[in-house]
């Protein structure tokens, strides 16, 4: 599952640090699965039925001593890993119980089998992606509700490897005004600029260098806006921030359709054009991406958000506290 690093222009948490956050999402996101799919193998009824006080073979099921000071000590060394200067213990706390990650089975049907549990799984760590994209300890940005429900957003973050860093329809300031951007993709090895054409399925688009396309499906026309001209201006806004920050990594400019088909012979050499005839060779080759999160990607990912527009206000529990 792909990393949401920046959202529109909400407060992200990897905006404060870029090289803790990809790694403790990581981990975080392979310790629940594996906790939660042995739940499921043994049948734990403490997490996956509803709780019964007088059914005996329920309480025998209830974690041992043990397991508790085991958990106590996990979480813990999930605290000693935040690394935050010149703050109060109360505000550690806090911080911690905000990056943590608990599956919640009441919001769905008992699952049928593994793959309808994963799926669920990725459900929930999406909801908490998009808090971590939204808020900080002292910030907090408002979510739009169509966030929850973008199927594109939620394409980006469940098909792609872990080790993806997402930025879903960024807004960047520059030069004191706000300029609206392809989504950004930053693999270990590429930065992807993506511009996604979505219409019903079949559809046609007929490129030209005009300013103009042509949408085509049966016997209906309509011209949309050429999608050459946002994806080179993001692309050159990427590859100027790289190069101010002396940072090497290949930049990648993609119009991508996953249902329908685009005829534009005269398209640009450095445009990769990725739509129904080539879209499974490309997206099998992007999953199948195993290196792991490099330096240089992080350092890409960091230069990048320096740019990033936040509007954000402060939490109201911090104003409390100071009041």
């Amino acid at each position: 599952m792909a990393q949401l690093i920046k959202l529109q222009d909400y407060v992200s948490r990897y905006e404060q640090n870029i090289v803790l956050y990809p790694s403790r999402f990581v981990r975080l996101k392979k310790q629940k699965w594996q906790g939660l799919k042995k739940a499921f193998e043994t049948k734990d009824k403490n997490l996956f039925y509803p709780v019964n006080p007088i059914d005996e073979d329920w309480i025998m099921e209830k974690p041992s001593f043990l397991d508790r000071v085991k958990k106590t000590i996990w979480h813990r060394r999930q605290l000693e890993e935040v690394e935050l200067e010149n703050v109060s213990e109360k505000k550690i706390i806090l911080d911690e119980d905000e990056l943590n990650f608990d599956y919640d089975a009441k919001k769905y049907s008992h699952p049928k089998n593994l793959e309808e549990l994963k799926q669920q799984y990725l459900n929930q760590l999406f909801e908490f992606q998009l808090k971590w994209a939204s808020s900080t300890l002292t910030e907090m940005s408002k979510v739009k509700k169509t966030l929850y429900y973008d199927d594109l957003l939620k394409y980006y973050l469940q098909r792609f490897p872990d080790t993806f860093l997402v930025l879903y329809q960024p807004l960047f300031q520059l030069k004191n005004a706000p300029v609206e951007l392809d989504t950004i993709i930053i693999t270990p090895t590429d930065v992807w600029c993506i511009h996604m054409l979505e219409a019903e399925n079949s559809a046609v688009f007929v490129g030209s260098n005009d300013k103009f396309w042509l949408k085509k499906k049966g016997d209906k026309e309509k011209k949309i806006l050429s999608p050459v001209i946002s994806i080179n201006r993001t692309e050159k806004i990427v590859k100027s921030i790289l190069e101010k920050y002396d940072i090497t990594i290949p930049v990648q400019k993609v119009i991508l359709t996953r249902n329908g088909y685009v005829d534009f012979p005269a398209a640009p050499y450095d445009l990769k054009i990725i739509e129904k005839r080539n879209y499974e060779e490309w997206f099998q080759k992007m999953r199948s991406h195993h290196s792991p999160i490099k330096a240089i990607q992080l350092k890409a990912a960091e230069s990048l958000l320096h740019y990033g527009l936040t509007n954000s206000k402060r939490r109201y529990e911090w104003d409390t506290e100071e009041s």
